[in-house]
């Protein structure tokens, strides 16, 4: 490896794109990942013949997304996942009614008005605790869970109402042929230039002049460096920093979690739609704030797979239990939803790992209560912009948590570094 101008440390979206403006910039840079691929999180696997997402699976706020903008500037098809969608809820069993429907509207529109109106007052406390008078509700606990364990993938009881108020997606939602994880490697990738796979990186010194990156296949010199990997690798020593950082940024990354959101896929090999309609979401009405569910999104954009999505503490204890303990959810929750024919019919079942694998430790972060701004803190440049953080947690643009948001942060971080 060559000495660059700036090392960037992860070839998953923020480091691909920083990657990308400083070549833009005419600057010399080499992207370091531990990894054979490039994506980071955003990643697409087969199941069967058809594409899935283990990580990003839509392109959030699509009007300010340039990763919707590199596709469409690319002739890629992009499609509206919010109009080919449809939804039923599950009350006991049974789908809801017309008046329950607006019943549940009618609640999502008072917690986004409570919570978004606590946002805003002092002091920052959780999005839980902003619920306190709503619990008359019954269906509060449906929304309170999908908004934080499936939505942020975040503990509501953990989980700032101010961070959460500030990344309450807007926009459409684009799904993209071929799954987004294909789309970064085919797209973005080839923008980065040199990206050197195997590349685990153990320690950044970065007292000056310049920085001294070692790696598992020896060391690289550079002007500054930009770190993307995730926050839970941070929070975990991956990474050891000499001189270590200082307090601000250590706080911040304590005070931004990983989340975790598990996706999985039961394929139907005999393509049997059961009596659902493709883009068909199933949800369940629950009893209490985070019982543990799966959504179900039947057959996305035609392909001939469930997808379920388990998050937050339910999702970690799965993850804690091994793969076999969430394909065992997943099939009770379809059973629960669709009988116990429709189990039956599931051939291969395709689980992500995000939340034990040592490279990503999680999905993507939220905020802890109380320290809604520990995103800024962290995207704070060190050392005159020597040493720099880039991805979906320090996002401070209303997108942290997407791929969208990483992209953002990597052009920012390649715009602050010497």
């Amino acid at each position: 490896m060559n000495n660059p101008e700036v090392i960037i440390v992860g070839a998953g979206v923020a480091g691909l794109a920083a990657a990308a403006a400083l070549r833009e910039g005419g600057r010399s840079c080499v992207v370091l990942e531990a990894s054979q691929r490039a994506g980071g999180r955003a990643r697409t696997v087969l199941v069967g013949a058809d594409a899935f997402d283990l990580g990003a699976t839509w392109l959030h706020d699509a009007d300010r997304n340039k990763l919707a903008d590199l596709a469409l500037a690319a002739g890629d098809t992009l499609i509206d996942a919010d109009a080919t969608r449809t939804r039923i809820t599950l009350i006991d069993g049974q789908p809801g009614t017309v008046e329950d429907e607006y019943a549940y509207n009618r609640a999502a529109q008072r917690f986004d008005t409570t919570c978004h109106a606590r946002a805003g007052l002092d002091p920052d406390i959780s999005l839980s605790d902003a619920l306190a008078d709503l619990r008359d509700d019954p269906w509060m606990a449906t929304i309170e869970t999908w908004e934080a364990a499936q939505i942020a993938a975040a503990d509501p009881r953990r989980l700032s109402v101010r961070d959460w108020a500030a990344n309450d997606l807007q926009g459409r939602n684009l799904w993209a042929e071929g799954g987004i994880g294909a789309l970064v490697e085919r797209r973005l990738a080839p923008l980065a230039g040199e990206i050197v796979f195997g590349a685990k990186v153990t320690r950044i010194a970065w007292g000056g002049p310049g920085v001294t990156v070692e790696t598992s296949q020896g060391v690289v010199r550079a002007e500054s460096c930009i770190v993307t990997v995730s926050a839970g690798v941070l929070a975990a020593g991956g990474i050891t920093f000499d001189p270590p950082l200082p307090e601000t940024h250590r706080g911040a990354i304590d005070a931004l979690p990983m989340g975790l959101l598990t996706k999985i896929a039961l394929h139907i090999p005999d393509g049997d739609r059961l009596g659902l309609a493709p883009g068909t979401s199933i949800r369940r009405r629950l009893s209490r704030p985070l019982e543990p569910v799966l959504s179900l999104h039947a057959w996305p954009h035609g392909a001939r797979h469930i997808a379920g999505f388990v998050g937050g503490p339910a999702a970690w204890d799965l993850a804690r239990g091994g793969e076999g303990a969430t394909k065992a959810f997943a099939l009770q929750q379809l059973g629960q939803a669709l009988g116990v024919a429709a189990v039956a019919k599931v051939g291969e079942i395709t689980v992500s790992s995000w939340g034990t694998d040592p490279l990503h430790r999680g999905a993507y972060t939220y905020a802890l209560a109380g320290h809604a701004g520990a995103r800024a803190v962290l995207g704070t440049p060190l050392a005159g912009g020597r040493l720099a953080f880039a991805g979906e947690a320090v996002c401070t643009d209303g997108l942290a948590g997407t791929v969208g948001g990483a992209f953002l942060s990597g052009e920012r971080a390649a715009g602050m570094v010497r």
